[in-house]
This record gives structure tokens, C-alpha cells and sequence, in this order.
């Protein structure tokens, strides 16, 4: 939505095709870019519903330009990723789905969830970790969750790095590591621009990163299909 996630996303793309495939790859995609303000002011108000027939219509463009796949690059996003889902025929691969994977990979299941207040406050995201995957989440409390909730739409969103935020965000993971938490997951798409794994010891699960992985384990399978069938 905001378009330093969105850049990240096609930088990760583009890297991730060259270091799988070889040579001068790159990804083949079709980008759709939100004005972020519309789709901001959407949500600040609720009308979650607009937003999602919003992200549904630009999907289906998509899908009419000749996309095989889906995605909502954001988290938060994902509330209305049922809009986006019966809209179209092609797959939607969802940003919760691809996390998961990848703290069951890490051997972990009681991960920190490190997110904006929309993803903390509600079961949308939670629930489907929950229970579609059996993940047992370390929520912040309120206080923290405005704090992160802050760092992500009042600076990252719009491109500011600040080193006190970075010792804000450490602070609060410490504190659920000492809670049982054995994972972070970064469930922001642009908290990654401001901590990573060399900053916290437990395993750090960037959703942006994993969400890349899915979307080009498709890509790759989808192009072996096509091979095959040539």
C-alpha cells in the first residue's frame, strides 16, 4: 500500500528471480500502486468494505492483464483479502499463509506478533494463525501496540528511519522473549526497514520476505508446468 513497502517488494522480486533462475532473470509482474492516502483514509474511518471492493476492482485488472496470481503486498491489507479472493479465478497467495510456513520451518510456534494496531487489535490475521496453522501468538499489550502501530504509519510509511523507535521496538521484544516468546514476526511490511534478525536472537520472520518466497515458489512451479506442457 504505501510505496516503500511496495518497492521493497519488487526489489526482493527481482533479486529472488536472479539468485533462483540465473543469468539476467528478473520477475515478470504487473504492479498495481494505490495512492495510500485514499486507501489510509478508508480504513481510518472503517469503511473496510469500500477498501476491499477498492482492492478487489484493481485486481481484477490485474487478472484481465494477464496475471497467474494475486497479492496484497500489506498485512493489514489481508482483511479484505476475501473481497480480492471471490473476485477473481487465479490464486491469491495470502501474506499470513506464507509466515506461517516459515516459523514452522524455524521449529518455533509461540511467536511475537509485531504489527499495526488493525492486525493486533482484531482476529482476521490472528485467527488464521491460530487456527489455520496452530501457531500460539504473543500479543503486545496496548500500550505497546500504539507504539508500534505509530512507527509504522508516522514514520516508515513515510520513509523515516529513527534510531530511538528502533530501541522502542527491541524493548518490547525483549520483554515478550522474557514472556515465552521463541520468534518475531514482523507482520508490517515496512517494520523489516527498521529491525532484522541481527538486531534480535531469537529467529526473526519478516512477512515481506516470506511473502516473496510464496509468491515465487508459484511463479517457478508455474513456469516448470508450462515447460512441461510446451
Amino acid at each position: 500500500m504505501s510505496w516503500e513497502s511496495t518497492a521493497t517488494y519488487y526489489r526482493l522480486l527481482n533479486q529472488q528471480s536472479r539468485l533462483r533462475l540465473g543469468g539476467l532473470h528478473s520477475a515478470e509482474l504487473i504492479l498495481w500502486s494505490f495512492n495510500f492516502s485514499r486507501i489510509e483514509l478508508l480504513v481510518a474511518q472503517g469503511e473496510w468494505d469500500e477498501a476491499g471492493n477498492v482492492l478487489k476492482q484493481a485486481a481484477q485488472k490485474l487478472e484481465h492483464a494477464g496475471a497467474d496470481c494475486i497479492v496484497v503486498c500489506s498485512n493489514t491489507m489481508h482483511k479484505v483479502a476475501s473481497f480480492v479472493q471471490d473476485g477473481v479465478q487465479i490464486p491469491f497467495i495470502h501474506i499470513a499463509d506464507t509466515t506461517a510456513n516459515a516459523v514452522h520451518r524455524a521449529r518455533r510456534s509461540r511467536p511475537l506478533l509485531l504489527a499495526t494496531r488493525y492486525i493486533m487489535e482484531q482476529d482476521f490475521y490472528i485467527k488464521r494463525l491460530q487456527e489455520n496453522h496452530g501457531l500460539s501468538l504473543v500479543i503486545p499489550n496496548r500500550g505497546a501496540q500504539t507504539v508500534i502501530h505509530d512507527i509504522a504509519y508516522n514514520e516508515l510509511c513515510r520513509g523515516q528511519i529513527n534510531e530511538d523507535s528502533r530501541r522502542a521496538l527491541l524493548q518490547i521484544v525483549r520483554k515478550a522473549q522474557d514472556q515465552g516468546a521463541d520468534s518475531v514476526i514482523l507482520a508490517s511490511t515496512e517494520l523489516g526497514l527498521l529491525v532484522g534478525q541481527e538486531d534480535i536472537s531469537a529467529p526473526v520472520i519478516d512477512s515481506t520476505a516470506e511473502h516473496v518466497r510464496g509468491i515465487l515458489d508459484f511463479a517457478v512451479k508455474k513456469k516448470v508446468e508450462i515447460e512441461e506442457l510446451a
